[in-house]
């Protein structure tokens, strides 16, 4: 806890929330298995293709293909754009924060870090908005309200446009540099290995589409690292699954509080997409999403400010917690300065988006 400050703030949070819901039975259901159990399972599978120099392997081939930081830079924030639209925005940062890295690493432009992570988190958490598979809240409002893919897709695909406009500008306004050439040439690991991460990473996959309960695929990936690699079992970043276990907590406790439930029942109407926002701020976008689905039927509202509402706070998507993460333990020095200039640049974007959403509203 003295190295992780969003566990502590996360574990506080909890606790001060047991004083206004005592601990019981209960508790259990807060917590959402499914998704800890896929995390643990994406985190164990990138962790083995990480130990394999998988990551390096590509990054080589990657810079063979890049003349400057810029051209590097727009691949490396682009693929999560992209592939969060299919494989979550979770997925998408487990995949592409540490494959950045080390591409930063073996290009000698580690001072590019920062700058690069928040707009690998933003591209994440912008592109997994298309969907309905993109994010946790998508596939809960889409099953909820019964809209058709097209409908939730074309909802979403003007706020999408726009952060790719975004996204593309903030890349063309770094200055290019030439990338030095590379006197080692990765290769990657052993291939037996790698065709078990694969498995792994398809049964993932399985997992993410609700082909295979989450549950089992986690107890799948568990057995198979308990009876074949227990030093990488040992890797796996623990303290991210307990710290979503402790919001978790907090954001049950918070909405068992009947004074809570009539405040948000008497601001949410005709103000869906602003306390969605407001409220992911706090809570983060999937528990709002959850909570908030329960006193509205405006559900393009919903969508809308939840998805928006992923920017913003370090918590306001919990996917930005993956990405901060890697960021302190691969960077412990540059932590503050991630932190400030991820805020900044969340807020900015948010308010940008918001005023598009205020043009469109205004309209139609």
């Amino acid at each position: 806890m003295r190295g992780d400050a969003v566990l502590s703030v996360s574990i506080v949070l909890a606790v001060v929330s047991m004083f206004f819901v005592p601990p019981g039975p209960a508790y259990v259901a807060y917590i959402d298995w499914d998704t800890l159990a896929l995390l643990f399972s994406l985190m164990a599978v990138v962790k083995g293709f990480q130990s394999e120099g998988f990551f390096e392997y590509i990054g080589s081939g990657l810079l063979k293909r890049t003349r400057s930081t810029r051209s590097m830079a727009a691949v490396l924030v682009f693929l999560p754009f992209f592939c969060s639209t299919v494989i979550t925005n979770d997925v998408s940062l487990i995949t592409f924060v540490p494959f950045a890295v080390s591409v930063l690493r073996m290009a000698r432009q580690e001072a590019l870090a920062v700058p690069l992570i928040i707009l690998q988190t933003l591209a994440a958490n912008l592109g997994s908005m298309l969907t309905p598979m993109g994010n946790p809240q998508n596939l809960y409002l889409y099953a909820q309200s019964g809209m058709g893919f097209l409908q939730l897709c074309g909802i979403m695909l003007p706020y999408v446009l726009l952060s790719a406009l975004c996204l593309g500008g903030a890349v063309l306004l770094r200055r290019p540099r030439p990338i030095p050439a590379l006197s080692v040439e990765a290769r990657p690991g052993r291939a037996k290995s790698l065709a078990w991460c694969a498995a792994g990473l398809l049964l993932c996959l399985l997992g993410i589409f609700n082909l295979v309960p989450d549950l089992a695929v986690a107890a799948v990936i568990l057995a198979a690292l308990l009876f074949g690699n227990r030093k990488l079992l040992r890797t796996v970043d623990y303290a991210l699954l307990g710290t979503f276990a402790a919001f978790f907590i907090f954001i049950g406790n918070l909405s068992t509080i009947p004074s809570f439930q009539n405040f948000l029942s008497g601001i949410l109407a005709g103000h869906v997409v602003p306390v969605s926002v407001l409220a992911s701020q706090v809570i983060s976008n999937v528990p709002a999403a959850l909570l908030l689905s329960g006193f509205t039927s405006d559900w393009s509202g919903l969508l809308i400010g939840t998805n928006l509402g992923g920017l913003g706070t370090l918590i306001a998507s919990m996917a930005s917690l993956i990405s901060y993460k890697q960021l302190a333990r691969e960077f412990p020095e540059k932590k503050k300065r991630y932190f400030l200039w991820f805020t900044v640049c969340n807020v900015a974007l948010l308010l940008l988006l918001l005023l598009e959403y205020a043009l469109l509203s205004a309209r139609g």
